[in-house]
């Protein structure tokens, strides 16, 4: 027992004397802590200004360094293809440059007024929102101290900066507006200037095929980029302006060293929100180009809503339009579902996390006298009134950092807009160019450099073919090399099975398609006239039907009067049109309100008006009767008009003098036509094939009539 008490006594000395030494330890440990951090306060405050400008340093070249690094990545995307969709890349900066050029043209412009008158409010509204809190903390500085005569005069002052504070926020929204307005016209016009030049709005739905819905991109995604554009200026220029405003201020009230505290946390959890941000410049690019799709559906329906029709094809349309519909719903739903992760997150750290933490920073001077920048007053209105101060200008700056954190999303979604414009805008220029790009999977490499050949065009009074070959747009070789010469009253019958090159051939001559290899020789395009099957029919009066693509204005400086096209309409047999449809001026859909027999007279009308040195007739009498056909080429010829025909009626024969006829092998033949000796020919062929038709029967009976005999 002793010795246990004795052993006892020894255990707690030392447990004592080790409990001494480690307080001691632990002591002097924290003093020299408490001296390093002294030492190290002190050698800041000496050299303070340097710091605080070797910090500004770092973060410029931190920037820069990650803005260079993020241009080099997309270069080398670009350089291997790697490239997918719209991102926030150079190549976003390169298309906004380009646009932006468009949007606003010039210094000297409507639009760069209004955008400097609009930089100019967004100062002044930033400047009343500081006026504003400042007046805020000295209202509840005179509240918490009863001095009624001061709370009165801030409620006055209040009153009085509403005025003007309302005024520049209605200004701004109309400014916007209008911006939006402009940005939107000068990039239309712009588009239309190169879309509807050199018969570019057909070579992009007919020789590219990198764009499928032009109208798309030209009637809903420029207008959603010219808003788009416009709302952001707003949204990134105010809240920029705000925070830097704020925070120089904030960084009198509170100190450099808390403001940098505080960005250094927003950065941080900005970066969180931009690793976790999903790609909302691809979700919405996609979104566009579904929409575009499902917009192109339905316009083909009613295109062809009278053939779908008579075949009874709406369950197969209905299915067709349905899935078009369902990709998009399903891409809506997955982008939706993207958003509301992202949104929950982006509110929780620009509302609360961010709202937190500037309450912190404005409680510190408060309750540390010696922070610097800290509040020097002990009086309580004083601290309360600097309080509140400091409370709205954290407040307003997080609410300028916040907007400027869902700008982030609007960039990423103008990206979309503008990479589909930016990419529409190379196309027209490709196009503009002759370069065209289509996907040719089963071409042959003879055929692939063919279609990069280019041939000679040459202007003349003839229309010649000097070894152009045929290609269709998807690549096929119609006709190697193709020759033949029309002079001027020579007229030329076409004729050959579907898909021999025909109708492909007219392309070519019209300047449709482009000449891949050898020499065209052919008049200027004001004087060939096309007129197909199926005549084009525009809005507009009854007179626009025939003087078309002329207006009024340049139909009387013809020197035509509606008498002379009564004139027309009468070797066309179509003069009572005019009353029957409601005089001259009468407006219907056209297409609708005439027969297939009154278009293509109406299109042989319009041929008449333009009198022009060639016509390409392709099946363009097919629903009119002979005697109706004879007039109109009769009347052609004597007007001077040397007509190129696709036709396969024999009645047209004694109206050409030449033949091209194709095989449908890829073959040709061209020669002079001799009409009644052709006719004669064909009908002996006729009457040799029935009679050899006939021997089959015969012998068939003949067979027969034996076995009887039998």
């Amino acid at each position: 027992m002793v010795a246990a008490a004795n052993t006892g006594l020894f255990v707690g000395a030392v447990v004592d004397r080790m409990q001494d030494a480690l307080f001691t330890h632990v002591h002097n440990a924290k003093r020299r802590q408490l001296a390093l951090l002294t030492k190290t306060v002190a050698t800041y405050a000496r050299h303070r200004k340097v710091v605080q400008r070797s910090v500004v340093v770092l973060a410029c070249a931190v920037l820069a360094g990650r803005l260079y690094r993020m241009t080099r990545r997309s270069h080398d995307k670009a350089k291997t293809g790697q490239r997918r969709g719209a991102q926030l890349d150079a190549q976003f900066v390169a298309n906004m440059r380009r646009l932006a050029a468009i949007a606003v043209p010039g210094v000297l412009t409507r639009e760069a007024a209004m955008l400097a008158t609009h930089t100019m409010l967004l100062v002044v509204r930033t400047l009343l929102s500081v006026a504003v809190a400042t007046l805020d903390g000295q209202i509840v500085s005179a509240l918490v101290r009863l001095h009624r005569r001061e709370f009165v005069t801030g409620i006055v002052r209040w009153m009085a900066m509403a005025v003007p504070a309302t005024l520049t926020n209605s200004l701004l929204e109309y400014l916007q507006t209008m911006l939006g307005l402009r940005f939107r016209q000068n990039l239309t016009e712009h588009v239309h200037a190169k879309y509807l030049a050199n018969k570019t709005y057909y070579a992009v739905g007919n020789l590219d095929d990198r764009i499928s819905n032009a109208d798309q991109l030209i009637a809903v995604d420029i207008a959603h980029l010219a808003d788009s554009a416009a709302a952001l200026y707003s949204n990134l220029a105010k809240p920029a302006l705000d925070a830097l405003v704020y925070n120089v201020q904030l960084a009198r009230n509170l100190g450099s060293e808390t403001l940098f505290g505080i960005m250094v946390v927003i950065q941080a959890s900005m970066a969180t929100l931009r690793a976790l941000a999903p790609p909302f410049g691809q979700l919405v690019a996609q979104e566009q180009r579904l929409e575009g799709e499902f917009h192109a559906a339905h316009a083909r329906l009613i295109e062809h809503a009278e053939e779908v029709a008579l075949f009874r094809g709406h369950d197969a349309e209905k299915g067709t339009l349905m899935r078009k519909y369902l990709r998009l719903v399903r891409h809506v739903s997955r982008a939706g579902r993207l958003n509301v992760f992202y949104s929950m997150l982006e509110d929780f750290v620009v509302k609360y996390f961010w709202g937190a933490a500037g309450l912190v920073a404005c409680a510190a001077p408060v309750f540390a006298e010696r922070m610097p920048g800290a509040l020097r007053s002990s009086s309580f209105g004083d601290r309360t009134r600097d309080f509140i101060t400091n409370r709205r200008l954290l407040l307003s700056g997080s609410d300028a950092l916040g907007r400027l954190m869902h700008a982030y999303r609007e960039i990423a979604e103008l990206a979309g807009y503008a990479d589909r414009v930016a990419g529409l805008l190379t196309v027209l220029d490709d196009v503009d160019r002759g370069h065209f790009v289509r996907s040719h999977a089963d071409e042959s490499e003879a055929e692939k450099t063919l279609v990069t050949q280019r041939g000679r065009v040459l202007e003349s009074s003839d229309v010649e073919f000097i070894d152009v070959p045929i290609v269709s747009p998807s690549g096929d070789v119609l006709v190697r090399k193709l020759n033949f010469h029309v002079t001027p009253g020579r007229h030329l019958l076409i004729v050959g099975p579907n898909g021999c090159g025909k109708s492909s051939m007219f392309r070519i001559l019209g300047g449709l398609w482009p000449v891949y290899g050898g020499t065209l020789r052919r008049p200027s395009m004001s004087q060939i006239f096309y007129i197909p099957q199926r005549p084009y029919l525009p809005i507009g009066t009854l007179r626009d039907q025939i003087i078309y693509p002329d207006s009024s204005e340049e139909m009387a400086s013809k020197g035509f009067a509606d008498v002379d096209l009564l004139d027309i309409l009468d070797v066309v047999q179509l003069r009572a049109i005019v009353e029957r449809e409601g005089g001259w001026d009468s407006v219907k859909l056209w297409r609708d309100a005439l027969s297939g027999g009154d278009k293509q007279r109406i299109a042989m009308a319009r041929l008449f008006y333009h009198r022009p040195r060639y016509a390409i007739m392709d099946e363009c009498t097919s629903a009119v009767s002979m005697d109706v056909e004879r007039v109109m080429y009769t009347h052609a010829t004597a007007l001077g008009i040397t007509l190129l025909t696709v036709s396969h009626r024999q009645s047209l024969w004694q109206y050409h003098t030449h033949i091209l006829q194709y095989d449908g092998q890829g073959g040709y033949m061209f020669s002079k036509l001799d009409p009644e000796r052709r006719i004669a020919l064909t009908e002996e062929k006729q009457r040799i094939e029935q009679e050899l038709a006939a021997i089959g029967d015969l012998e068939a009976r003949l067979d027969e009539l034996e076995n009887q005999v039998l």
